[in-house]
Protein backbone atom coordinates (compact mmCIF):
# COMPACT_ATOMS: atom_id res chain seq x y z
CA UNK A 1 0.00 0.00 0.00
CA UNK A 2 1.75 2.99 -0.91
CA UNK A 3 1.07 6.29 1.58
CA UNK A 4 0.89 9.56 -0.49
CA UNK A 5 3.69 12.03 0.10
CA UNK A 6 3.08 14.51 2.26
CA UNK A 7 5.75 16.96 0.79
CA UNK A 8 6.71 18.19 -2.62
CA UNK A 9 10.06 18.28 -3.74
CA UNK A 10 10.90 21.63 -5.10
CA UNK A 11 14.40 22.98 -6.27
CA UNK A 12 15.88 26.54 -4.68
CA UNK A 13 17.25 28.61 -7.17
CA UNK A 14 20.12 30.64 -6.35
CA UNK A 15 20.83 32.79 -8.81
CA UNK A 16 24.40 33.37 -10.80
CA UNK A 17 26.73 32.68 -7.62
CA UNK A 18 26.31 31.72 -3.86
CA UNK A 19 30.32 31.78 -3.13
CA UNK A 20 30.10 28.13 -3.45
CA UNK A 21 29.92 27.34 -7.04
CA UNK A 22 26.79 26.02 -6.36
CA UNK A 23 23.43 26.28 -8.87
CA UNK A 24 20.35 25.16 -6.35
CA UNK A 25 19.62 23.08 -3.42
CA UNK A 26 16.86 19.99 -3.86
CA UNK A 27 14.88 20.05 -0.52
CA UNK A 28 14.19 16.91 1.58
CA UNK A 29 10.76 15.09 1.26
CA UNK A 30 8.24 13.39 3.64
CA UNK A 31 8.90 9.38 1.96
CA UNK A 32 6.08 7.37 2.09
CA UNK A 33 6.09 4.04 4.53
CA UNK A 34 6.01 0.77 3.16
CA UNK A 35 3.43 -0.35 5.66
CA UNK A 36 0.23 0.84 7.05
CA UNK A 37 0.09 2.64 9.89
CA UNK A 38 -1.92 -0.10 11.73
CA UNK A 39 0.27 -2.89 10.18
CA UNK A 40 3.02 -2.87 13.20
CA UNK A 41 -0.11 -3.45 15.94
CA UNK A 42 -0.31 -4.50 18.54
CA UNK A 43 3.22 -3.44 19.08
CA UNK A 44 3.04 0.54 17.65
CA UNK A 45 -0.32 1.81 17.26
CA UNK A 46 -2.03 2.82 14.00
CA UNK A 47 -2.72 6.00 15.44
CA UNK A 48 0.84 6.25 17.09
CA UNK A 49 2.02 5.57 13.46
CA UNK A 50 0.38 8.42 11.74
CA UNK A 51 0.60 10.79 14.09
CA UNK A 52 4.57 10.01 14.06
CA UNK A 53 4.95 10.07 10.45
CA UNK A 54 2.47 12.57 9.53
CA UNK A 55 3.07 14.99 11.85
CA UNK A 56 6.34 14.82 13.49
CA UNK A 57 8.70 13.62 10.91
CA UNK A 58 6.48 16.03 8.12
CA UNK A 59 7.17 18.76 10.63
CA UNK A 60 11.43 18.14 10.32
CA UNK A 61 10.84 18.38 6.73
CA UNK A 62 9.46 21.30 6.30
CA UNK A 63 11.56 23.20 9.20
CA UNK A 64 14.69 21.61 7.22
CA UNK A 65 13.79 22.75 4.33
CA UNK A 66 12.77 26.79 5.19
CA UNK A 67 16.13 26.72 7.36
CA UNK A 68 17.85 25.56 4.30
CA UNK A 69 16.17 27.80 1.58
CA UNK A 70 17.04 30.57 4.67
CA UNK A 71 20.96 29.70 4.66
CA UNK A 72 21.34 29.52 1.03
CA UNK A 73 19.93 32.86 0.81
CA UNK A 74 22.04 34.57 3.78
CA UNK A 75 25.06 32.63 1.88
CA UNK A 76 24.25 34.65 -1.20
CA UNK A 77 24.17 37.78 0.88
CA UNK A 78 27.24 36.85 2.79
CA UNK A 79 25.02 37.28 6.03
CA UNK A 80 27.55 35.71 8.01
CA UNK A 81 25.50 35.71 11.40
CA UNK A 82 22.45 34.39 9.85
CA UNK A 83 24.80 31.75 8.40
CA UNK A 84 25.48 31.00 12.03
CA UNK A 85 22.14 31.23 13.54
CA UNK A 86 20.81 28.65 11.13
CA UNK A 87 23.42 25.69 12.17
CA UNK A 88 21.29 24.60 15.44
CA UNK A 89 17.78 24.24 13.00
CA UNK A 90 19.61 22.25 10.36
CA UNK A 91 21.53 20.03 12.71
CA UNK A 92 18.26 19.34 14.81
CA UNK A 93 15.45 19.16 11.77
CA UNK A 94 17.92 17.77 9.20
CA UNK A 95 19.02 14.77 12.17
CA UNK A 96 15.09 14.29 12.31
CA UNK A 97 14.73 13.67 8.67
CA UNK A 98 17.78 11.48 8.56
CA UNK A 99 16.59 9.33 11.96
CA UNK A 100 13.21 9.21 11.17
CA UNK A 101 13.76 7.55 7.19
CA UNK A 102 15.73 4.68 8.72
CA UNK A 103 13.31 4.36 11.74
CA UNK A 104 10.62 3.16 9.07
CA UNK A 105 12.76 1.09 7.22
CA UNK A 106 13.77 -0.24 10.72
CA UNK A 107 10.19 -1.64 11.28
CA UNK A 108 8.03 -4.61 9.12
CA UNK A 109 5.05 -6.01 9.88
CA UNK A 110 5.34 -9.57 11.40
CA UNK A 111 3.70 -11.24 8.44
CA UNK A 112 6.44 -9.59 6.22
CA UNK A 113 9.43 -10.44 8.54
CA UNK A 114 9.44 -8.32 11.51
CA UNK A 115 10.97 -9.84 14.33
CA UNK A 116 12.67 -12.76 12.54
CA UNK A 117 16.26 -12.66 14.00
CA UNK A 118 19.50 -12.16 11.61
CA UNK A 119 21.08 -15.14 10.15
CA UNK A 120 23.48 -13.70 7.89
CA UNK A 121 26.70 -12.99 8.61
CA UNK A 122 25.02 -9.76 11.29
CA UNK A 123 23.91 -12.70 12.78
CA UNK A 124 27.47 -13.92 13.58
CA UNK A 125 28.52 -10.54 14.05
CA UNK A 126 26.09 -9.87 16.81
CA UNK A 127 27.47 -12.94 18.83
CA UNK A 128 30.94 -12.15 18.23
CA UNK A 129 30.15 -8.77 19.88
CA UNK A 130 27.64 -9.43 22.29
CA UNK A 131 27.52 -12.87 22.78
CA UNK A 132 24.07 -13.49 21.80
CA UNK A 133 21.36 -11.83 20.46
CA UNK A 134 19.33 -11.54 23.28
CA UNK A 135 22.47 -10.06 24.76
CA UNK A 136 22.34 -7.08 22.38
CA UNK A 137 18.46 -6.30 22.61
CA UNK A 138 18.66 -6.66 26.49
CA UNK A 139 22.08 -4.23 26.42
CA UNK A 140 20.35 -1.37 23.78
CA UNK A 141 16.76 -2.14 25.52
CA UNK A 142 18.35 -1.02 28.65
CA UNK A 143 20.16 1.65 27.39
CA UNK A 144 17.20 3.24 25.83
CA UNK A 145 15.27 3.03 28.81
CA UNK A 146 18.07 4.73 31.23
CA UNK A 147 18.09 7.43 28.17
CA UNK A 148 17.81 10.92 30.02
CA UNK A 149 15.06 13.63 28.25
CA UNK A 150 14.84 12.72 24.45
CA UNK A 151 16.94 10.69 21.77
CA UNK A 152 17.71 7.57 19.91
CA UNK A 153 19.83 3.78 20.78
CA UNK A 154 21.54 3.01 18.14
CA UNK A 155 23.12 -0.19 17.08
CA UNK A 156 25.87 0.46 14.74
CA UNK A 157 29.07 -0.58 12.41
CA UNK A 158 32.38 0.61 13.10
CA UNK A 159 33.52 0.77 9.48
CA UNK A 160 37.26 1.30 11.02
CA UNK A 161 37.20 -1.19 13.16
CA UNK A 162 34.61 -3.58 11.48
CA UNK A 163 32.89 -4.22 14.82
CA UNK A 164 29.52 -3.52 16.04
CA UNK A 165 28.83 -0.76 18.14
CA UNK A 166 25.78 0.45 20.69
CA UNK A 167 25.49 4.04 20.84
CA UNK A 168 22.67 6.34 22.35
CA UNK A 169 22.43 9.72 20.61
CA UNK A 170 20.63 13.18 22.13
CA UNK A 171 17.52 14.73 20.71
CA UNK A 172 17.75 14.37 17.07
CA UNK A 173 21.47 13.59 16.31
CA UNK A 174 22.41 11.67 13.85
CA UNK A 175 24.92 8.22 14.60
CA UNK A 176 27.27 10.15 12.86
CA UNK A 177 27.83 12.75 15.48
CA UNK A 178 29.43 10.11 17.39
CA UNK A 179 32.12 9.27 14.64
CA UNK A 180 32.31 9.72 11.08
CA UNK A 181 32.98 5.74 10.50
CA UNK A 182 29.76 5.32 12.31
CA UNK A 183 26.93 3.83 10.05
CA UNK A 184 23.11 2.86 11.32
CA UNK A 185 22.15 -0.64 11.44
CA UNK A 186 19.07 0.01 13.53
CA UNK A 187 17.73 2.70 15.43
CA UNK A 188 15.15 3.02 18.03
CA UNK A 189 13.69 6.39 18.84
CA UNK A 190 12.91 6.77 22.31
CA UNK A 191 11.50 10.81 22.06
CA UNK A 192 8.31 10.46 24.26
CA UNK A 193 6.29 11.06 20.95
CA UNK A 194 7.25 7.22 19.46
CA UNK A 195 5.38 5.95 22.14
CA UNK A 196 3.85 7.79 25.01
CA UNK A 197 0.02 7.53 23.79
CA UNK A 198 0.34 3.34 24.03
CA UNK A 199 2.35 3.17 26.62
CA UNK A 200 2.12 6.69 28.54
CA UNK A 201 5.54 6.58 30.90
CA UNK A 202 6.58 2.67 30.79
CA UNK A 203 9.09 3.44 28.17
CA UNK A 204 10.54 -0.27 29.20
CA UNK A 205 7.79 -2.13 27.62
CA UNK A 206 7.70 -0.22 24.17
CA UNK A 207 11.15 -1.02 24.00
CA UNK A 208 10.29 -4.52 24.72
CA UNK A 209 7.36 -4.93 22.28
CA UNK A 210 9.37 -2.95 19.04
CA UNK A 211 11.72 -5.79 18.67
CA UNK A 212 8.44 -7.91 17.78
CA UNK A 213 8.38 -5.52 14.45
CA UNK A 214 12.30 -5.22 14.22
CA UNK A 215 13.13 -5.26 10.32
CA UNK A 216 16.59 -7.28 10.74
CA UNK A 217 16.19 -8.17 6.50
CA UNK A 218 17.30 -4.35 6.40
CA UNK A 219 19.92 -4.02 9.14
CA UNK A 220 21.58 -7.19 7.51
CA UNK A 221 21.35 -5.34 3.96
CA UNK A 222 23.50 -2.64 5.42
CA UNK A 223 25.33 -4.59 6.96
CA UNK A 224 26.59 -6.81 4.15
CA UNK A 225 26.83 -3.82 2.29
CA UNK A 226 29.10 -1.73 4.23
CA UNK A 227 31.60 -5.04 5.56
CA UNK A 228 31.10 -7.58 2.75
Amino acid sequence: MALRSLATRKAIGLGKSVGLGLRGLQTVTLPDLPYDYSALEPAISGEIMQLHHQKHHQAYVTNYNKAVEQLFQALNKVDTSTVVQLQGAIKFNGGGHVNHSIFWKNLAPVHEGGGEPPHSSLGWAIDTHFGSLEALIQKMSAEGAALQGSGWVWLGLDTEFKRLVVETTANQDPLVTKAPTLVPLLGIDVWEHAYYLQYKNVKPDYLKNIWNVMNWKYASDVYQKECP
